[in-house]
């Protein structure tokens, strides 16, 4: 396989460095899906075993989503090194690691073809001057888009099932719990309800949350954060 792409793999991107960016959209994915991460830094031998005596390891998107309107500093951090002409190549597990978003692909795409910067995943590397390899890379990237929409659906669907049940459970605002039956009720905790009354009195007497915010630090008062999304069988659930 190696011997399959090197007429693709000039001394001129021999001469950059090689990135190897590394994502998984979510924390829970992070603690869970060890798996997936090693497989994602072993890409460093990969790039090793194809020539590049240099490789990077970009992991700051770790735990965050590449879907709309997240921020990817590592992300950034990778499209900034090739314009800078420092990159030969960008390695990622696949091609939903790199992207979700139709904007992000397209821009990745075009500053690697501007500064030939090839594009390689775990099988194949991708030469973005060749039409072919163009075609495969941005058939890949609208896959990975549609994916993300098709999941959401799904999610979506899935959560508008359970509310017609009356199963859907949502974390609820400080001050109020689901109890062994699944009913939103006020917490037992005195304590606790007796600051949610004590926000409200003060907020009809100042009518500003900021002066609330104030108020309430200044005090020393601490408010009670909800961290808890349901009862079950009498114990509390972490949300």
């Amino acid at each position: 396989m190696i011997k399959e792409h090197s007429h693709k793999i000039t001394q001129m991107h021999l001469s950059k460095k090689a990135i190897i960016y590394v994502r998984q959209s979510s924390e829970k994915q992070v603690q869970n899906n060890l798996e997936s991460r090693r497989l994602q830094y072993a890409l460093t031998q990969r790039a090793q075993e194809l020539g590049w005596k240099e490789a990077e390891v970009i992991d700051d998107d770790l735990g965050i989503s590449a879907a709309v309107g997240s921020r990817r500093v590592g992300f950034e951090r990778m499209l900034s090194g090739v314009t800078l002409g420092q990159v030969g190549v960008i390695f990622s597990i696949e091609a939903s690691r790199l992207s979700r978003t139709d904007k992000d692909w397209c821009r990745l795409l075009e500053v690697c073809r501007l500064f030939d910067t090839l594009i390689a995943d775990a099988v194949n590397i991708y030469d973005l001057k060749n039409p072919d390899d163009q075609l495969v890379l941005g058939i890949k990237g609208t896959l990975s888009v549609m994916e993300l929409s098709i999941l959401k659906q799904r999610m979506l669907k899935g959560q508008e099932e359970k509310a017609k049940r009356g199963e859907l459970h949502k974390l609820l605002t400080p001050g109020y719990i689901y109890d062994k039956s699944g009913k939103v009720v006020k917490d037992p905790d005195q304590r606790v309800q007796k600051v949610i009354a004590l926000v409200f009195k003060m907020y009809r007497q100042m009518s500003s949350i900021r002066q609330l915010f104030k108020w309430f630090h200044d005090e020393g008062i601490e408010v009670p954060v909800n961290k808890f999304s349901q009862i079950v069988r009498g114990e509390r659930k972490i949300e």
